[in-house]
């Protein structure tokens, strides 16, 4: 009723402004309505994108375009631990392209869906009654938040419709948004509610220049070449790249982004866009064209994959993919089982030239599984450390043409669990899939062996060094739970473990977690997925350790794997049944592993990424020492940290301290919890960003520094915790927290011009 109450008042209070602007009292013309592109697009970005980004946006309910405004909230989940039959996908952009389509998809207006709908129908609307909700319930007083606001990811999601809002309010009065933050300041709120008084409707972005709309052109026209080597290389590319955020002009902040998509049509008429569940079904085309499609969705770090199309870059495909000596008499089909399989598809591409594509971007291709867009990527990242350095073989290896032989008669051991769809787990199926996998271990091994003379001579050389200029040679990926990030060069403390990745790894990953997931799948699909991806990653890791003497390489194993289902040690222990060489140097000490870590960094010196070191924040030689005792913290100060903390230094931009958990063995789905290992827990400090879901923000000043430091290598405790949040942390309470989130955000911008993107607060912590 009180709700109720208000929008009267509100009503009565609107009608006589707008007589007394009638009859004569106005001091001037009115104010035009706020711009979206100009004034709403930024403030939502800052202020609702940060938890309404992603897949998992509560009520699928996505804020970084006005398409997402339009389509409106869905009481639907994407991620479900118990589905039996796939879901319909609802893919913004792609499953539907009018309001109406959204609707019968079930999706809900939060905006009205009527272009002469009255000013007070627009501001009865879902959005404007979330923000008024809020003005009208503000935070509890404290500095935590009671139980009664539930962050937790799988919690339960209201989503009112327009009819539901008064029973949603009176039940949940401090659920308003942005919900578990601060409210919009009055001119945040006053902007907001003015344009969806107005009209609520998007302004165009401004057109491509000249210049730029003559670059797509050309590029389409690259991408759409006639013969049937043209055609095979754009699908390819297409299937690779579907998820990058692709620019042709560096215009830092105002960079504009496309996505490669495929259509109907070919350049210069109207994209008619194809959709299917995966990149690689079939099109129901007869020739599919490959177009570039201007993305209007704010730049979202989860997200965010930008790839530069260059003249170079254009270059180096014509090299591999065009001018390269190969013949193909006819395309391939899109039968799901061999589509799914690349090594079938794509077969008559050379494998040097296939090879040499993904590692030219070599983090974007890691990104994709890393870092896309499913937002809670617990199948791909449950099986993979919390922190690990990633090498990878050279494609031009002594033996790179009679490997290309080897993978050809190898393909049917290469199948991936995409090839069965989203469906039902079969448990057959998977004793089929570990029993190939088996298989292609012992056949790669007895390739090693048949050619261990060359590759004995190869030597460390047998890792990729970018031909000493590609910085993507070396990466450092941090996993934070569910959510991970990959950077170039070798970050932090030497890690437990590191992965050695050679191309058939490289992509089964792709067609195993990025082309060949379903996030709306079956629980059984996730399953099998992620099981499939423990072999990839412990053949990664045995390719590093098969560089260590074999008793070393012994010891190693039974330390990553410690108590793993006997099972698992009888895979590990394949391994050495299989082809194994010599050391390729003469290891001087008892440590031979930190020794290859040191000569593989000398062999990369060249090309090593440092941008992430402290050394970089401009901080002086003292503040730096400080922090890097952060990198000896282990144990229990470690376990008790967040994940992701980003640290704002005032004057010198911003540093992430991350905690990284240890497991006595990571190949348990099921036991997870209890393999974990608090005691071995460390910390990782580093230059920048480095995470799309901040758990706490930190501010301090320089001279803080050795205080802050201190302080946390003496956390024993939670409330050392809460009293280290006290002196320096922003909690979740503060009437700082947009400030300093603005602030962040800017200098986040300002550090990365391209790589930034709206941070995600859905991970914030309330403690």
């Amino acid at each position: 009723m009180k709700a109720i109450l208000i929008q009267m008042l509100r009503g009565i209070f609107l009608a006589g402004c707008v007589a007394n602007a009638i009859g004569g009292n106005a001091i001037g013309p009115a104010a035009p309505a706020p711009d979206y592109q100009h004034d709403i697009r930024p403030l939502l970005e800052r202020r609702c994108l940060v938890c309404h980004g992603c897949y998992d946006a509560p009520c699928q309910l996505k804020l970084d375009s006005h398409e997402g405004l339009t389509r409106g909230a869905s009481k639907e989940r994407v991620y479900s631990t118990d589905r039996l039959v796939p879901a319909a996908p609802s893919r913004l952009f792609e499953d539907a392209q009018t309001t109406a389509q959204w609707r019968a998809h079930g999706f809900s207006p939060v905006l009205p869906d009527q272009l002469n709908a009255s000013e007070a129908d627009r501001r009865a609307g879902v959005l404007a009654r979330m923000l008024d909700l809020k003005r009208e319930n503000p935070l509890p007083a404290g500095k935590l938040l009671p139980k009664t606001f539930d962050f937790s990811l799988n919690r339960a999601q209201q989503c009112p419709r327009v009819d539901e809002f008064n029973t949603f309010a009176s039940r949940y009065p401090q659920w308003g948004m942005p919900f578990g933050l601060p409210p919009l300041t009055d001119s945040e709120y006053h902007k907001v509610t003015e344009w969806l008084a107005a009209d609520g409707r998007a302004t165009e972005p401004a057109p491509l220049s000249p210049t730029l709309a003559k670059e797509v052109e050309y590029w389409e026209s690259l991408f759409n070449g006639d013969s049937l080597k043209h055609q095979l290389a754009a699908r390819y590319v297409y299937e690779h790249l579907f998820l990058a955020h692709l620019y042709l002009e560096d215009r830092g902040a105002n960079t504009v982004f496309f996505k490669v998509v495929r259509s109907r049509t070919p350049p210069g008429v109207p994209l008619d866009l194809i959709t299917t569940r995966r990149p690689y079904d079939d099109p129901g085309v007869s020739r599919v064209y490959y177009r570039l499609w201007r993305d209007p969705a704010s730049v979202v770090a989860k997200t965010h994959m930008p790839y530069q199309l260059t003249a170079a870059r254009r270059d180096r495909w014509r090299k591999w993919f065009i001018d390269a000596d190969y013949k193909v008499d006819r395309l391939p089909g899109y039968d799901p089982r061999t589509a799914s399989n690349p090594f079938v598809t794509f077969e008559r591409i050379p494998y040097a030239s296939r090879h040499s594509f993904l590692l030219d971007e070599a983090q974007f291709t890691i990104m994709n599984f890393i870092k896309g867009p499913v937002c809670r990527g617990s199948v791909a990242l449950s099986v993979i450390q919390d922190r690990f350095w990633v090498f990878f073989t050279s494609p031009q290896s002594a033996v790179g043409q009679q490997f290309a032989q080897f993978l050809a008669k190898e393909d049917e051991q290469l199948e991936l669990p995409a090839a069965a769809g989203s469906g039902i787990w079969s448990a057959t199926k998977w004793r089929s899939y570990a029993r190939a996998q088996s298989k292609y271990l012992q056949a790669k091994g007895d390739f090693i062996r048949a050619n261990a003379a060359a590759l004995d001579k190869g030597g460390l050389s047998l890792f990729w060094d970018g031909e000493g200029t590609n910085a993507n040679a070396a990466l450092t990926v941090f996993r934070h739970n569910d959510s991970a990030t990959v950077v170039q060069g070798l970050v932090g403390t030497p890690p437990q473990t590191a992965w050695l990745i050679d191309y058939p790894i490289l992509e089964r990953i792709h067609y195993l977690l990025v082309a060949g997931f379903d996030v709306y799948g079956t629980a059984s699909h996730q399953l099998m997925t992620r099981m499939y991806m423990d072999f990839l990653r412990m053949e990664s890791e045995m390719n590093f350790l098969g560089f260590l003497p074999q008793d070393a390489r012994i010891a190693e194993v039974r330390n990553w794997y410690r108590g793993a289902d006997r099972s698992v040690q009888a895979y590990l222990d394949s391994y050495y049944q299989h082809g194994v060489l010599a050391p390729p140097m003469d290891f001087k000490t008892d440590r031979p592993k930190a020794e290859l870590f040191r000569a593989l960094e000398l062999r990369l010196a060249k090309v090593l990424n440092h941008r992430y070191e402290l050394q970089k924040s401009g901080l002086t030689a003292q503040s730096i020492a400080s922090l890097a005792r952060l990198d000896q913290v282990r144990g229990v100060a470690a376990s008790i940290l967040p994940q992701a903390v980003i640290m704002k230094v005032n004057g010198h931009g911003l540093l992430t301290l991350l905690s990284n958990s240890a497991y006595s063995n990571i190949s348990s789905l099921l036991n997870a919890a209890g393999n974990r290992l608090p005691a071995e827990d460390t910390l990782t400090i580093v230059n920048g960003v480095s995470a799309a879901y901040p758990n706490a923000f930190l501010e301090l000043n320089e001279s803080d520094i050795p205080e802050l430091v201190t302080r946390i290598e003496q956390i024993r405790s939670e409330a050392d915790y809460a009293a280290l949040l006290d002196r320096y942390g922003i909690r979740r309470t503060d009437e700082r927290f947009w400030k300093l989130s603005d602030q962040v955000l800017a200098d986040y911008q300002n550090a990365e011009p391209i790589s930034h993107g709206v941070l995600d607060y859905s991970r914030y912590e309330n403690r």
